[in-house]
């Protein structure tokens, strides 16, 4: 990478003893040859401020990753990266997992899903400001980080972890808040078909594990997006129990029939 926390910074020189330098002596020498700058990230909140060194080159994508350990790209970030999206990215999006939880043993009810999605999407207040842009921390539902991959950067930088393409577009389906809205999410779908995997939609999907009949979700945008009636097909085949919701918060939302899915008017 391109970026360094201050440990790992020091970890690095550490590891070479050639160079005759200490952290310190050797980062200053670098900022007074204009290769490397010290960067704050304050938060939006009351969050402790971040300081990394980054390197000349270094891109927002991977100051983004180096908010915590095991950080990965996903929802708009990922869609960019991808090339899912025709908007140049402000606010970048990482997921870092959470511990492995007991799923609730409490079942769907038709009024729970209703009260749950009157209100609008809860957003992440783990918000950090570089520069011009907004970077945001996820606390993603643990899946051992299933359909993350290495992408390159813009301009030919190093491999930063990201989710796939099939991942993304389930993150994005699942909260569409952080990949623009609905709209942009049925964009996304479109701008992937020839390219995604509808084996693999349904594997992230079964991998997430979500209570939620988020399939419904998953038919609706394949079908709208103008999918394969033979991929559409395979969800269509799922059991539709419930009325579900495209997003949170919706003003006077129509109902798909045949998904029962409840969404924008617009769309």
């Amino acid at each position: 990478f391109r970026v360094f926390t201050v440990g790992s910074w020091g970890g690095l020189v550490r590891e070479h003893p050639e160079w005759g330098r200490s952290s310190s002596g050797l980062r200053a020498e670098l900022e007074d040859a204009g290769v490397l700058t010290v960067v704050e990230l304050r938060s939006e909140s009351d969050y402790s401020p971040k300081k990394r060194y980054v390197l000349s080159k270094a891109t927002t994508y991977e100051i983004a990753v180096s908010l915590q350990k095991r950080a990965f790209l996903c929802h708009a970030s990922a869609a960019a990266l991808h090339g899912l999206t025709e908007q140049v990215p402000q606010t970048f999006y990482v997921n870092v997992e959470q511990t492995k939880k007991q799923k609730s043993a409490s079942g769907l009810s038709q009024s729970g899903i209703d009260r749950a999605f009157q209100g609008p999407q809860r957003m992440s207040k783990y918000v950090f400001i570089y520069g011009e842009h907004r970077i945001v921390q996820l606390s993603g539902k643990n899946s051992s980080r299933h359909g993350v991959v290495d992408i390159a950067v813009p301009g030919g930088g190093p491999l930063v972890p990201c989710t796939s393409v099939e991942r993304t577009l389930i993150d994005l389906l699942v909260r569409p808040s952080y990949g623009g809205g609905v709209h942009e999410v049925l964009v996304a779908f479109r701008l992937a078909k020839g390219r995604v995997s509808i084996s693999e939609l349904v594997a992230c999907l079964r991998a997430l594990d979500y209570v939620y009949p988020y399939h419904q979700s998953l038919g609706f945008y394949l079908e709208r997006a103008g999918y394969d009636e033979r991929h559409v097909a395979r969800i269509r085949e799922m059991p539709r129990e419930f009325d579900f919701y495209l997003a949170y918060g919706m003003t006077d939302p129509v109902l798909d029939e045949t998904w029962r899915v409840y969404h924008p008017r617009t769309l």
